[in-house]
């Protein structure tokens, strides 16, 4: 590992060179942005990120170094794995995230959130099978948590070969939990254009359009529904 590259990337984030890590959108999950060089131009950071001093980024590097350490030399420390893998995550290193967080299952098997989390993390490394077996096992915890069921829908929606008869499931289980949870909606279409069921396709739009009526992906949605209804095939 070379860790005075893994510093300016962790750095990088912790300054807010990064927003966010685990978005929404494909409709669900999308990638964050890579870590560039280390910047130090205030310009750089997000609106309203107080501005950073020297003093105050020679605390982060500190800070950066000290759980990276923390980590490695108590691997018996729950607490220190799942920071570490956070951090591995935020900066898009999932092999190393996935080191800390396996770790922290080890520590405590039955912990439903480090379930989720190396679920998301194999699921953004598109390690689609790997994803779906964390998923389904926090899913066994907790069966109405919709945003896990629906990540896990999607494994199935982006896997080759696809199983999409399994992703409409998914997503139709999560909508029995929340009616009218948008990125589900959002996914639901999808699958549903790419099984060729374009009639449920646009019941499912229409579904989306009263959920959430601002949103910026029905027309995109509806505009591929038709192309692949014209084309004869199923959209992507």
């Amino acid at each position: 590992m070379n860790r005075e590259n893994l510093l300016f990337g962790c750095i990088g984030l912790l300054l807010g060179l990064i927003v966010g890590f685990v978005g929404s959108n494909y409709m669900n999950r999308s990638s964050a942005p890579a870590v560039g060089s280390l910047a130090t131009d205030q310009t750089a950071l997000p609106e309203n990120h107080p501005s950073i001093d020297g003093q105050t980024e020679t605390a982060m590097i500190a800070d950066v170094q000290a759980t990276l350490e923390l980590a490695d030399q108590e691997p018996d420390n729950f607490d220190a794995q799942v920071k570490a893998g956070e951090m591995f995550f935020r900066i898009r290193r999932f092999d190393e995230a996935v080191k800390y967080y396996t770790r922290a299952s080890e520590l405590r098997p039955d912990d439903r959130q480090v379930m989720v989390n190396l679920g998301n993390v194999n699921f953004d490394a598109e390690r689609l099978e790997e994803a779906e077996k964390w998923y389904a096992a926090a899913l066994e915890k907790k069966a109405d948590d919709v945003t896990v069921r629906t990540d896990m829908g999607l494994t199935f929606l982006l896997r080759k070969p696809k199983d999409i008869d399994r992703a409409i499931a998914e997503f139709n289980k999560s909508l029995e939990y929340d009616p009218k949870h948008a990125l589900t909606l959002q996914n639901l279409v999808v699958a549903y254009t790419e099984a060729r069921n374009f009639e449920k396709a646009n019941e499912t739009v229409q579904r989306l359009e009263e959920a959430d009526p601002g949103n910026a992906v029905i027309p995109k949605l509806k505009e591929s529904i038709s192309k692949a209804a014209a084309n004869g095939q199923g959209a992507g």
